[in-house]
């Protein structure tokens, strides 16, 4: 193995996963939310949109490396939201929901996108930044920047639905059985998903080099 694994964030997206905790109820004060943004609630929504926007412009980050794309695809998230959250009923978070809309319109985005000849690439660092740290020397941190942007275009080369269960599990923190609800499957197979992604990452990292 190569010399890589100081970097807690690749150290998890290689290593073999814990099964997670089963998630949490939606909150008192989100259900509130929900139901005044069903009753119409502009404000509400907008409460709802700060809670939620960070994880799902991440998750789009991290699945389009492409901040126009991002962008615009966790806006069209949230309009879809509003449009649908006057029917919506709460068998599961709405994180978990947010999620699903925003990997949907996220594989159909990559699928029109290949037209497009200029991206704009979010360098991996930005969305997961450590606390400076004084032991680091500037050769580390140049190292650290280095594995980043390799993991980055390893996560690239998987395919969407491994790419999808390691975003997911591992960058975002879900358990395996929010990932299962988000990608529609079993935590069987999500659990089937992260050791064969993993297994694929370790070995495309280790053919670069």
């Amino acid at each position: 193995m190569t010399a890589f694994f100081f970097n807690p964030l690749i150290d998890a997206v290689l290593e073999e996963p814990v099964a997670g905790e089963s998630p949490a109820p939606v909150s008192p004060a989100e259900w509130s939310l929900i139901l005044q943004t069903q009753a119409g609630s502009e404000a509400a929504f907008r409460s709802l949109v700060e809670m939620h926007q960070g994880l799902i412009h991440r998750l789009c980050a991290q699945w389009l490396q492409c901040g126009e794309d991002a962008s615009e695809v966790c806006q069209d998230t949230f309009l879809r939201a509003w449009q649908a959250l006057p029917a919506w009923r709460p068998k599961g978070k709405l994180s978990t929901w947010l999620c699903r809309i925003a990997l949907n319109l996220c594989r159909d985005r990559a699928r029109s996108r290949a037209r497009r000849q200029s991206r704009v690439t979010i360098p991996l660092t930005s969305l997961a930044e450590t606390p400076p740290c004084p032991l680091v020397t500037p050769d580390d941190a140049a190292a650290h920047a280095g594995d980043m942007e390799k993991l980055q275009r390893g996560l690239a080369c998987l395919p969407p639905p491994m790419r999808e269960v390691l975003i997911l599990c591992v960058m975002e923190g879900l358990s395996q059985r929010e990932a299962a609800a988000i990608l529609g499957c079993s935590c069987r197979a999500i659990e089937g998903r992260l050791h064969r992604a993993r297994l694929m990452l370790l070995k495309w990292w280790n053919h670069q080099g």
